[in-house]
């Protein structure tokens, strides 16, 4: 007997690759027709899958039940994700962009993100209950940077090329790929000062003191400027060895393009060794690869890298829908969710809008008020905020008192725990939602009333006239059917006598027929009385010209030829005598029989001449008559 093998590694596997698959099968229609991101619709599968629905996907199982093995995993997928995009977010920038582009991105990293870090803080030391501004910093500058996976989604597609010009997409990769890395400073610089200031510095020694030097150390000498100097050495050797290398037809081309995403899993793995930004870092190195433009060029119009970065986009926030805390959104001691809500609309509205609208005079690539307006709403909260979550817990977890986390450390975790997963949660929502919406508000009032208009039209027959189509009404078909309707009230007719005269016993009689066979039969004598009173041929025509002459002369009778009456006469007739007419009066028109064509038009003094050709006698020519004298 076989024996059914339902591990998890199966299951995860199935569940995984048939939704990528039933997804793919209707990929293009979701985001390209309706404008749903796939960050949002994977979401929804993964809690779908996850324990709190169909628990398929069981992530505490794969971590043995441990909330920290948990947290590890879910912390290195993040990093696994944000190296290879921001990889990739480097390559996509056009040759030189960090240095072309120095003052927009100087002002959207330096002021902008200090902004933005301030206006977040504030509103959640406002809405958050019993946490001191400290703590506010640090959940503020977790969800400061822009996500680069969700931005990625915002500025491609069909939308992104109508209405986002190339420049501004360029900025919004650049911005979102630098802001990740950039992070780590704003963290912290809360974190040392909670670490050694919190509690009164119960567990740690040095004070502010201590914290700032460490911040000025380990956070921008070690972590930024080491990880900046890695990335660019590491990423422009890799260009030069891969120049060298395709110039001596060394490389083949699926290994030529799979060597940007190859370099961002080395870059990840060194510099997390290392203990440095590795994200910053990964960025960096992908700008410094294509410094040339070269590799982007190459592979310009290349599929293998986009269908890789789908992949990771899929399954990362899969797993986010799976292990996303959803229960303690409601069910937690740190914030109710009535203050909850709130906070996740402020933050979205406020968190990015006034510090675009602020400086975009000062953005080149930000030309119009409504490209502002964009910039300033999509600053997606994602995948970089789970990764300065799990930073931020891990540091957390370390301040230990008695071999025990410190009691405002722990209240912190778990503050940051639920705001930041809502609020990512609210960001994958509202920003993949809002784009379908707004076409939707765009188009339906016009759809609803061009529907009530058509529907009070077909109400009024009358008042759509016949004139308005304009290939006419179809006159064989109306025959056709009229035809058509006619046979079949005959036969209805004829069927209805036939039983009557049955039921009375009558044989015949004149009684039972219908009357529009009487009627038809009427019509049919008069047309042959009709006919009798129709001259002969020879009679005919010659009666034509006597009704035309008299009716020329004003005798009687219109004539019975078809044709325009009061015809307009333009010149004269060459067979007449001419008129005087004024010199300079232009051509003349001539209207004359052919020969052999019986019998002439006899013309009075007042008759319009007619006739069966026209010709056109100039100023300056004599009658036909008077060209033999």
């Amino acid at each position: 007997m076989p024996n059914l093998a339902i591990v998890n590694f199966n299951i995860v596997c199935a569940t995984l690759g048939g939704f990528i698959t039933l997804f793919g099968l209707v990929s293009y229609l979701l985001k390209e027709k309706y404008y749903l991101s796939e960050a949002l619709i994977s979401t929804l599968a993964g809690l779908i899958f996850s324990p709190h629905a169909t628990n398929f996907i069981k992530p505490l199982q794969y971590a043995n039940g441990s909330e920290v093995d948990l947290e590890t995993i879910t912390f290195y997928f993040t990093r696994l994700v944000l190296g290879v995009q921001l990889v990739l977010a480097g390559v996509q920038l056009p040759s030189r962009y960090l240095r072309t582009e120095w003052r927009p991105l100087s002002i959207l990293l330096g002021p902008g993100m200090c902004m933005m870090w301030i206006i977040t803080s504030l509103l959640v030391w406002a809405m958050v209950p019993n946490i001191n501004f400290l703590f506010a910093l640090a959940v503020g500058a977790s969800v400061t940077p822009t996500d680069p996976v969700l931005s990625n989604s915002i500025v491609k597609g069909k939308f992104a090329d109508k209405n986002i010009p190339p420049p501004l997409q360029k900025i919004i990769i650049a911005e979102s790929g630098a802001n990740d890395g950039l992070g780590y400073p704003f963290l912290f610089l809360a974190l040392y000062l909670i670490k050694f200031t919190g509690d009164h510095g119960l567990g740690v020694e040095g004070g502010a003191g201590k914290a700032m030097a460490l911040w000025f150390y380990e956070t921008w000498a070690y972590t930024i400027l080491m990880s900046v100097a890695y990335g660019a050495l590491v990423g422009w050797l890799a260009k030069e060895l891969l120049h060298w290398a395709e110039e001596r037809r060394y490389v083949d081309r699926e290994s030529f393009l799979v060597f940007a995403i190859t370099l961002a899993l080395f870059i990840v793995g060194t510099v997390g060794m290392l203990g440095s930004d590795d994200v910053l870092a990964c960025f960096i190195a992908g700008n410094a690869f294509t410094w040339d433009d070269w590799f982007r060029l190459e592979t310009m119009d290349d599929s293998l890298q986009p269908t890789i970065d789908m992949l990771l986009n899929v399954s990362v926030f899969m797993w986010f829908g799976a292990v996303c805390p959803w229960h303690q959104f409601v069910a937690n001691d740190v914030i109710p969710i009535y203050r909850l809500i709130p906070l996740g609309i402020l933050v979205l509205l406020l968190r990015r809008l006034p510090m675009v609208l602020l400086f975009h005079k000062k953005i080149q690539q930000i030309e119009e008020i409504k490209h502002a307006a964009f910039v300033g709403f999509f600053g997606p909260i994602g995948v970089s905020a789970i990764f300065y979550l799990y930073v931020s817990r891990e540091f957390l977890r370390d301040i230990q008192v008695d071999g025990q986390e410190r009691e405002d450390a722990a209240h912190l975790s778990e503050v940051m725990n639920v705001v930041i997963w809502f609020l990512v949660v609210c960001s994958i929502t509202v920003h993949g939602l809002s784009i379908p919406l707004g076409k939707l508000g765009l188009y339906l009032p016009r759809t609803i009333s061009s529907a009530i208009s058509s529907e009070r039209v077909s109400a009024v027959p009358s008042m759509a006239r016949a004139d308005d189509d304009p290939a006419g009404p179809d006159i064989g078909t109306a025959v056709v059917n009229e035809e058509r309707s006619l046979m079949r009230y005959f036969r209805r007719s004829r069927s209805t006598a036939t039983r009557d005269s049955r039921s009375e016993g009558r044989s015949s009689g004149a009684s039972w027929v219908p009357r529009s066979i009487a009627t038809a039969a009427k019509h049919i004598g008069n047309d042959m009385r009709r006919s009798e009173a129709t001259p002969a041929r020879g009679d005919k025509a010659q009666n034509s010209d006597e009704s035309l002459t008299n009716g020329a002369v004003g005798g009687g009778a219109h004539p019975q030829i078809s044709g325009p009456r009061d015809a307009r006469l333009i010149g004269h007739a060459i067979n007449n005598p001419p008129m005087a007419v004024a010199a300079g009066d232009g051509p003349r028109i001539s209207v004359s029989s052919p020969p052999g064509s019986g019998p002439s038009t006899p013309v009075g003094p007042n008759t319009v001449p007619l006739g069966w050709q026209r010709s056109i006698r100039f100023g300056d020519e004599s009658p036909r008559g008077e060209r033999g004298q």
